[in-house]
């Protein structure tokens, strides 16, 4: 079945979007390194709308599913006044975690760009794949690597100042 995303023709207008929509999951996710939460930013679109912003916040909140994904998804799904959201397209500076995943597939979203592979809790194929799984009754489209080392070096400088802070002098 073809969709949106299967026409050559658009490649290079997709494109475009992909790097403008992930320059904005990158500012939400600088954001949330402003505020000491790991610096990982979301927003969900449906064409050349923002329908929902997100930035890591479960520290500030105390809510371990307060990850960008999440919060994005929850202001989506307001705006839309649904739950389910065919269609869209989740940008995400890092792949999303088991948790996000799910929550992607039970929201629909068609597809999910993301920035940087996570190694140890990628759910998007690094270690595991929950968003193309074949047994479940939603599967997502996937962009990986866009804008991939703008989103892993925010994590490095991130951490490596988290390092430097907690090493007495």
């Amino acid at each position: 079945m073809a969709d949106q995303y299967d026409n050559p023709v658009d490649a290079d207008a997709l494109q475009a979007r992909d790097q403008r929509y992930m320059q904005l999951a990158l500012a939400l996710a600088r954001r949330a390194a402003c505020e000491g939460e790991v610096p990982v930013g979301a927003v969900v679109t449906q064409g050349d709308e923002v329908l929902g912003e997100g930035w890591n916040r479960p520290v500030s909140t105390d809510d371990p599913t307060a990850h960008a994904e999440i919060v994005a998804i929850r202001a989506a799904a307001t705006r839309l006044r649904n739950y389910r959201m065919p269609g869209t397209t989740l940008y995400v500076t890092l792949e999303p975690c088991a948790m996000c995943a799910g929550a992607i597939v039970q929201a629909r979203i068609a597809r999910v760009v993301f920035g940087a592979r996570d190694p140890r809790t990628g759910a998007a194929g690094s270690v595991l794949n929950v968003l193309e799984h074949p047994i479940l009754n939603h599967r997502a489209a996937l962009t990986a690597g866009v804008e991939a080392e703008a989103c892993a070096m925010l994590l490095v400088e991130f951490f490596k100042a988290r390092r430097g802070a907690s090493r007495p002098s």
